[in-house]
């Protein structure tokens, strides 16, 4: 019997699917209505994740769904290009993974600052919580991020004013304080009920035995939910936003699963990811769920860390997981009609929380100053932009400090028999050229000079032109011409 089989695994991997499957189900609904797409597409997205994905190789304990840090931007794609054009920007942005992967550029993305991915993670992380508290209190949240920081007086004034909006902000703030304090409540059943579904159920309780007047989640059915796209919606992608959109995707869903995947790895003693096949392994889900017209999907550390935490012991544990979404779309759909948007709200609000690094910001502002400078602007940037132009400018940031970092240059004066002797060593460029022309401007006019460049790794050319006319000038200055000493590498 191959190991797989035997007994004690399957049993393993069986309890370690329903712990994953009761960590999704709520997630999956309420990213989707934060989307705003119905919340069987969640589960569509859950489902393909499961299924489909959990059974290619790649990683075997990574579970794949709909991610909290794309909600933003689906929201924001829904609103701008409407609800069938999601479809096609996922099934692209699934067959741009599938290229990568066949390219072998898996690995490239363990490349991107890691800076850069907590910054984006953390600006997403405080939009999704802005949004969200509106609709914690049943109320709209508006689209922009800075608008949705001042418009909380409004909403805190016009809760106050209605009942309705005070009832599902006890509920959603009920949600959260479950959330919290679930971990630390004595006994087992912390540890056998995960707090997500124990929270979504205590609030679904609440409002069906005191009848609260608050939004619920709206039901259409499984099939019902599916959306595929059309020609139409397949010929938008020549648009340039669309296009942009797509690129965003691809290139944010690729580096949360692969960043989830090498930290799913430190979890377990188990088989590494491969990560090119698991690029291709997103990249085929992505396009399944782009043809079904569903959320964009990436690899999700909380259901991953569930699954390894629950004992699963091979890659059947996510694809039973999957199955256990199916048969509750299927069979209990109705179920969803009774969930309080609020709760739901407020598992995002504490999810978004957790996106933004607190305790690791202030550490990193110890130890690694320029990159939390990275972080913060590209967090305030998402928040303050989009995603994807928050993005852009954290990476123009990172650039920008590796080769302020790289750039390092030392300057020695000293006098030799008359003569003013100036030695550089590092790297000359344009980032410190400021530098250096203080120090040689500084120096006196009626001495000779020597500039011994033989230490230097690099002399680029702007500093190469800017010493040239340096020298020019101090002769002409009626002391004798600067004597040079090469690097090493004259041609550098």
């Amino acid at each position: 019997m191959t190991p797989a089989l035997e007994p004690s695994t399957l049993r393993a991997d069986f309890s370690a699917s329903l712990v994953v499957f009761l960590v999704a189900l709520p997630l999956c609904v309420g990213i989707a209505v934060a989307s705003g797409v119905p919340a069987e597409v969640g589960l569509v997205t859950g489902i393909v994740g499961g299924i489909v994905v959990g059974a290619l190789p790649g990683s075997t304990f990574q579970v794949s769904g709909p991610a909290a840090g794309l909600t933003v931007l689906v929201f924001e794609a829904v609103q701008a290009h409407g609800t069938g054009a999601l479809g096609a920007i996922v099934l692209a942005s699934g067959l741009a993974q599938l290229l990568l992967g066949v390219l072998r550029l898996g690995r490239w993305f363990r490349a991107i600052s890691v800076a850069v991915v907590q910054g984006m993670l953390a600006g997403i992380g405080l939009v999704l919580v802005l949004g969200q508290l509106y609709t914690l209190t049943d109320a709209t949240a508006p689209g922009s991020g800075p608008a949705k920081i001042t418009g909380l007086p409004g909403l805190v004034a016009d809760t106050l004013a209605s009942p309705q909006a005070l009832s599902a902000t006890a509920l959603g703030a009920g949600t959260i304080a479950v959330l919290v304090l679930w971990k630390r409540l004595p006994g087992r059943v912390p540890a056998a009920v995960p707090a997500p579904l124990a929270a979504v159920a205590l609030a679904t309780g609440a409002t069906a035995a005191f009848g609260l007047p608050v939004d619920t989640v709206g039901v259409q059915g499984l099939l019902d939910s599916v959306n595929l796209p059309g020609v139409s919606d397949l010929a938008a992608l020549g648009d340039i936003a669309m296009l942009g959109t797509v690129l965003a995707f691809t290139l944010i869903a690729s580096a949360e699963s692969l960043f989830s995947a090498a930290a799913v790895d430190r979890m377990h003693d188990g088989p590494r990811t491969r990560f090119d096949k698991e690029l291709m392994a997103q990249g085929t889900g992505n396009t399944v769920c782009g043809l079904l017209g569903a959320l964009p999907m990436t690899a999700v550390i909380v259901r991953s860390a569930a699954n390894v935490r629950a004992g699963a012991r091979t890659r059947a544990a996510r694809v039973l997981h999957g199955v256990w979404l199916l048969l509750f779309a299927a069979f209990l759909p109705a179920a969803l009609g009774l969930i309080p948007v609020a709760a739901l709200a407020g598992v995002l609000v504490h999810a978004g929380c957790k996106l933004v690094p607190g305790r690791e910001l202030v550490s990193l502002w110890r130890e690694h100053r320029g990159e939390a400078v990275v972080l913060g602007v590209t967090a305030v940037a998402v928040v303050a932009t989009n995603l994807f132009e928050g993005v852009l400018l954290g990476l123009l940031m990172a650039v920008i400090k590796t080769a302020w970092e790289t750039s390092h240059i030392h300057t020695d004066v000293e006098e030799r028999h008359g003569r003013v002797r100036v030695r550089l060593t590092g790297n000359a460029t344009f980032l410190r050229l400021p530098r250096i022309l203080d120090t040689l401007e500084a120096l006196p006019q009626d001495r000779p000079v020597d500039l011994d460049l033989s230490g230097l790794r690099h002399l680029d050319h702007a500093c190469r032109t800017a010493l040239t006319n340096w020298a020019a000038r101090h002769a002409g200055a009626g002391t004798e011409p600067v004597r040079t000493h090469e690097p090493a590498d004259s041609a550098s």
